[in-house]
């Protein structure tokens, strides 16, 4: 201590040795030989209570007996200073966690008669920590703490369940099994200039299997400090790549099938404008697809006996033989066979397909060739359209988050994958549905627990569901044993049952909406109930929930979601209701 005591006033010295015990913003107690309190200051009454008279393990933990530890023990013992971390009970009864220094008082001969002890409450301090740890370990991303030789010092959950526990290896061993570092690393941005970077990365998960994800790094440092610590937070897109991929070859599918068609294919939006124009058209009106779409209206192709069979209300218009004009004003013999376009209940726009009678003029091949093309049109005409424009919105998404992530604007790249996440959904929910319908199989039964199943659905949608204000309920029933079921299917069902839950609950006008997801054993059979006090049903919409292509969403749904679910129930010898 550096001091001079000739120069301290006497009002100092008062000051000192009377109330400056009193005033430390801290825990002070003073203990003998029998671990009695003689002394407390007032922060530490405040805090455990009155103590003088009493054993400090009463005081500070409620105990009838010296704990194990003690620290004042330890400085009776070998008569130096000793910092440890406890915990105990303060004078209402919460756990306090709090730093104790513990140390001897020796009196003039030498001898140690008492410790001091001085404390500091870190509870509130202890609880932030536990909710990092927390935060981290359940951070729906991978996150790695790497040090400067690029090793892993700490990972989360997630990531070690995908890539292995690897905690101490090269982050290039755990992520991409590479032998040195990647020639492009964010990390080694980060500790050169203390800036943030992201970059999208391919690796390979324990399973050997390709894994896509998107990279922030960050330095782990206080501000103005050299940081030796990055923290790596990977986003995994593998499912939206493999989305991705599958969205650019369903679209070539449909493309090559609607461009090599033999018939030419017109379609038009609610405007008329046409916006399908295939080969065969251009063949067939002399005149291409980039002069057409978007450009012309679609009564300057279509016969006006089809227009006209649109203005009555059909829906579905065959023309065996009528009389259509080229883009030149030349009239073709065609036979066409159309539709109306509808999303639900609500008009998109037409179809039509036009086979030239010139080179066919026998009735019964043109019969054979009406079959044909009613199938096709209606194929064509619901997924076409629909799907075209789910990829523009596509692309439009991915211009924008390519754009932000040329510019290193967070904004546009959250709008960007924001775009991309819904337009693929919607693909998604689109394709699968009809495939889910169309296809015919067998369910894959094996023994399943309900109550697993509901769990994994209530877990997918309890957090989205939550953000829209909407609480989601889980209620399992007890002792219900595994049961011959296809997980998949029955996960399929319940999902699509939440979904439209949620979507009335959105419709309604109340507020505090509740979902209820139940499993229960009731007559030998397995009952899984999906209640929501949404906007409800009327009468006429409950008698078409499971009729083809039926959805109250508008351009979200696409009418096969309820169809799908009554179709797997009753593969598996159930109902729905």
């Amino acid at each position: 201590m550096d001091v001079n005591s000739k120069q301290i006033p006497e009002e100092v010295r008062r000051w000192l040795g009377e109330q400056l015990f009193d005033h430390v913003p801290s825990n002070i107690v003073v203990i003998d030989r029998n671990y009695q309190v003689v002394l407390a200051n007032k922060q530490f009454t405040e805090v455990f209570g009155p103590a003088v008279g009493k054993y400090c393990y009463q005081v500070y933990k409620g105990r009838n007996r010296v704990c194990e530890e003690c620290q004042a023990t330890r400085a009776f013992e070998d008569g130096q200073v000793h910092i440890n971390d406890e915990e105990g009970i303060d004078q209402h009864g919460k756990a306090a966690h709090f730093v104790v220094y513990t140390a001897p008082i020796r009196d003039a001969h030498g001898v140690i008669a008492h410790v001091i002890e001085m404390s500091y409450d870190v509870t509130e301090t202890k609880s932030l920590q536990r909710s990092y740890n927390i935060l981290f370990d359940r951070a729906p991303c991978y996150v790695a703490v790497i040090n400067r030789d690029l090793r892993i010092v700490r990972a989360n959950e997630r990531l070690q369940r995908t890539f292995g526990e690897h905690v101490g290896e090269h982050c290039y061993r755990v992520y991409k099994d590479r032998a040195d570092r990647c020639p492009d690393c964010p990390a080694l941005k980060t500790f050169a200039d203390g800036k943030s970077y992201q970059s999208e990365q391919v690796g390979v998960d324990r399973e050997g299997q390709p894994t896509h994800y998107v990279v922030s790094t960050a330095p782990l440092a206080r501000s103005g400090s050299i940081s030796s610590y990055v923290i790596e937070m990977s986003t995994d897109v593998t499912a939206v790549h493999n989305l991705s991929d599958e969205l650019v070859k369903e679209h070539a599918f449909k493309h090559s099938m609607i461009e090599n068609a033999l018939d030419a294919l017109v379609a038009a939006d609610l405007e008329g404008k046409v916006t399908i124009f295939n080969q065969a058209a251009e063949k067939l009106f002399q005149v291409s697809a980039s002069t057409v779409v978007g450009k012309m209206d679609s009564a300057h192709y279509l016969p006006g006996a089809f227009l006209e069979a649109i203005d009555r209300g059909e829906e579905k218009i065959l023309l065996p033989e009528t009389v259509a004009r080229d883009h030149t004003g030349q009239k073709l013999p065609v036979r066409v066979s159309g539709s109306v376009l509808k999303d639900g209940e609500r008009v998109i726009g037409s179809a039509a397909f036009f086979h030239d009678l010139r080179e066919w003029q026998q009735l019964e091949q043109e019969n054979l060739d009406n079959e044909r093309l009613a199938a096709v049109g209606q194929t064509v005409a619901q997924l076409a359209h629909g799907i075209k424009n789910i990829l523009n919105g596509l692309q439009g998404g991915m211009y924008i988050a390519k754009s932000g992530m040329r510019s290193g604007s967070q904004e546009r790249m959250g709008r960007g994958w924001n775009m991309l996440e819904r337009n693929i959904e919607r693909i998604t929910v689109l394709v699968k549905g009809f495939l889910g319908f169309a296809k015919g199989h067998a369910p894959q039964v094996r023994p399943t627990d309900p109550n697993a199943v509901a769990q994994e659905v209530f877990d997918l949608y309890v957090e989205a569901a939550a953000e829209q204000r909407i609480t989601v309920v889980l209620e399992l029933g007890e002792g219900i044993a595994p049961a011959p079921m296809d997980y998949e299917d029955i996960h399929t069902c319940l999902a699509n049952l939440v979904s439209n839950a949620i979507d009335a609950c959105q419709a309604s006008e109340s507020a505090g909406c509740v979902i209820t997801i139940q499993v229960r054993e009731e007559a030998g059979a397995i009952v899984f109930s999906v209640r929501d006090t949404g906007c409800g049903m009327d009468y006429e919409i409950k008698n078409k929930v499971f009729t083809t292509f039926f959805t109250t969403k508008g351009l979200s749904g696409n009418g096969l979601g309820l169809l799908v679910t009554r179709k797997i129930v009753q593969e598996h010898g159930g109902r729905i209701s």
